[in-house]
């Protein structure tokens, strides 16, 4: 019987973030603990800009009529956008807000995909992400929406963590039994 490699379901992930100058330790161990801890850090109904391009240079050889040369230049990286219901936490508005104040930091960061059991299963992580804006919910009396709040951030740097994944998700397991023995 052959088994079913169903797509994976993009509707389930969660966000880790740090101070950059702590470094990317502490952010592997909040995502291999992450399926230990029942409440995320931050849950989100949306995530944009998980992109990469490579910008190219054209050249037009002497003598070849017939094709333009590509070559390589530099990585672009996406601005990352983030949607969720506003909550009672300020700390969205806060992160922007620090560096109107002089005193906000950059944040590394990890996004963890997760498969329909809440199992880690894609995770990226971005480097020195700076907030470039914070959106407030759209208030109108004559709907019942949700009210949802966004950031965007650019980054320097995304970088699908390989085996993270499955770190994970061994020391969910272990975790798991260790729990059943008590």
């Amino acid at each position: 019987m052959a088994i079913r490699n169903d797509p994976v379901l993009a509707c389930n992930f969660q966000l880790s973030l740090t101070d950059a100058a702590a470094g990317t330790g502490k952010l592997l161990t909040s995502i291999v603990l992450s399926p230990l801890i029942a409440n995320p850090l931050a849950g989100f109904s949306e995530c944009t800009g998980l992109e990469m391009s490579l910008e190219t240079e054209d050249w037009n050889e002497g003598g070849n009529n017939g094709q333009v040369l590509k070559f390589p230049k530099r990585v672009k990286y996406g601005e990352i956008t983030l949607k969720r219901g506003v909550t009672r936490s300020p700390a969205l508005f806060d992160w922007l807000g620090g560096f109107a104040q002089g005193i906000g930091k950059r944040k590394d960061g990890v996004i963890t995909l997760l498969d329909a059991s809440h199992r880690p299963l894609t995770v990226w992580s971005f480097r020195r992400a700076l907030p470039t804006k914070w959106s407030g919910p759209a208030l109108n009396a004559q709907q019942s929406t949700i009210a949802i709040e966004s950031i965007t951030f650019v980054h320097e740097g995304l970088v699908p963590l390989g085996g993270a994944a499955e770190l994970a998700n061994a020391i969910g397991s272990a975790a798991k039994a260790v729990g059943s023995l008590f």
